[in-house]
């Protein structure tokens, strides 16, 4: 006889529903768990990215009736689905218009963050590059420019200027008004501050944060040393952390309010840190990528049943690892540029082998556009990116070698990633922060 707590009785519906197939990794750990899922794809370019890993659904709003668990993957307008779920009676893990408005609202975002006794960054709003231009010429100083809503998601268009009178950010601005007036309709100017960029994040559970937090850094330049076109993300090192300075100066405050819009998921404040302070840029009001699947191969708690948890409000305890977890995208041409040609080309249908399998999947290696045919896992969708490559470990620097000795497992033709992925800790920011007292626990 089955106990009540044998996995079949435990087995849970989950239906994930996507834009552009974000979270296909986590659809298939969640699967392998033993639970039953459905991942509805809205793309249609990118529909066919997890076959053969996991059970796609054509119509995501009559898979809701099936589900135990609607797990929304993104922000633009998914907040609103969800809420409406929500107040319908289902389990689901998604934001509101209000915390969708959040990341999706950058102005919005840092104002919410002043009215609720945060710091910000001197910044201004425009919707004129003109007015924009005058403004740097009336104020020289360094400047960060930052599109708001759907531009932000180009994230080529985010560019952090160095010249001291703001030359670059004008001449930058010149160009945008010529090429990009027809995306960007909103902009922020920001002033630059130096110091280490830190993100701070947790989940909640619609009525409070769940612990531990997770500490990370992103690395979001395409080449090493952080120099090149930003890509959104080609990798992270995190670790987790009982509530420290960072977090309770910052999201803590956040709480009440999350509470109060009944969210439910994972909530991310990337900072820039100093001497002086802590500066907030940018919140992520739902999963990172690849960052939930770093986090996934740092918890000991499995991932289905804390997704479940967090959904139906449990106080749930969320078990983690010890030490570090660091991951690298490996990705394939044009990342991360679009061209359809050069994917189609270059791209494509490339088989990935792993050297040493043994009939199991690799261990540490999470899929992005991948599908399985004949049991091959083949390279799809349109982005490039194919793979997260997970190493964990009680020093920075032995989850970095993990990471790199089980990357050099994998055979993709043309690939390629960051070889410094948590290079940042050891050189530098580990005893910057340390010393300036964010990370103590309070």
């Amino acid at each position: 006889m089955e106990s009540a707590n044998s996995p079949a009785n435990n087995k849970k519906k989950f239906l994930f529903v996507s834009y552009d197939a974000l979270i296909t990794d986590i659809v298939w750990q969640i699967a392998k768990e033993g639970h039953e899922v459905k991942y509805y794809i809205d793309n249609k370019d990118e529909a066919d990215i997890g076959d053969g890993f996991v059970d796609k659904s054509t119509d995501w709003k009559t898979d809701t009736d099936w589900a135990d668990v609607v797990v929304f993957d993104d922000v633009l307008g998914f907040g609103t689905e969800a809420a409406k779920l929500r107040e319908s009676g289902k389990s689901v893990v998604g934001g509101t218009p209000y915390t969708d408005r959040l990341e999706d609202d950058r102005s919005f975002g840092q104002e919410e963050l002043k009215s609720h006794g945060v710091n910000i960054i001197p910044y201004k709003e425009f919707t004129d590059f003109d007015e924009g231009i005058e403004y740097i010429k009336q104020n020289p100083d360094e400047y960060v420019i930052k599109p708001s809503g759907e531009a932000q998601n180009h994230k080529g268009l985010l560019f952090v200027g160095i010249e001291r009178d703001g030359s670059d950010v004008i001449r930058m601005l010149e160009a945008y008004k010529r090429v990009w007036s027809d995306v960007i309709k909103v902009y922020q100017l920001q002033r630059k501050m130096n110091g280490v960029e830190v993100a701070v994040g947790a989940f909640f559970n619609g009525h409070k944060f769940i612990y531990p937090i997770n500490v990370n850094f992103e690395h979001k330049k395409l080449f090493p040393g952080n120099i090149g076109p930003s890509t959104g993300e080609m990798g992270t090192s995190m670790f987790w952390s009982d509530p420290n300075k960072l977090f309770n100066s910052t999201l803590k405050k956040m709480e009440e309010t999350l509470a109060r819009e009944r969210y439910v998921g994972y909530i991310d404040l990337n900072c820039i840190v100093n001497g002086y302070g802590i500066y907030p840029l940018e919140f992520t009001s739902r999963f990172g990528y690849p960052t939930i699947s770093i986090q996934q191969e740092g918890m000991i708690t499995p991932i289905g049943d804390f997704f479940y948890g967090l959904a139906t409000g449990e106080d749930i305890q969320l078990k983690t690892k010890k030490g570090f977890q660091v991951g690298a995208r490996v990705v394939v041409a044009p990342f991360p540029f679009r061209d359809k040609k050069t994917f189609e080309q270059d791209s494509k249908g490339a088989t990935i082998v792993f050297k040493h399998r043994n009939g199991k999947d690799p261990e540490g290696v999470h899929i992005e556009d991948i599908k399985q045919v004949s049991g091959e896992w083949v390279v799809t969708g349109s982005s490039g990116t194919s793979l997260i490559v997970v190493g964990t470990g009680p020093s920075m620097k032995q989850a970095q070698q993990q990471m790199y000795n089980r990357i050099q497992n994998v055979a993709l033709p043309n690939m390629y990633y960051r070889d410094d992925i948590g290079d940042r800790w050891q050189e530098e920011d580990s005893d910057r922060l340390h010393s300036w007292g964010y990370l103590r626990e309070q």
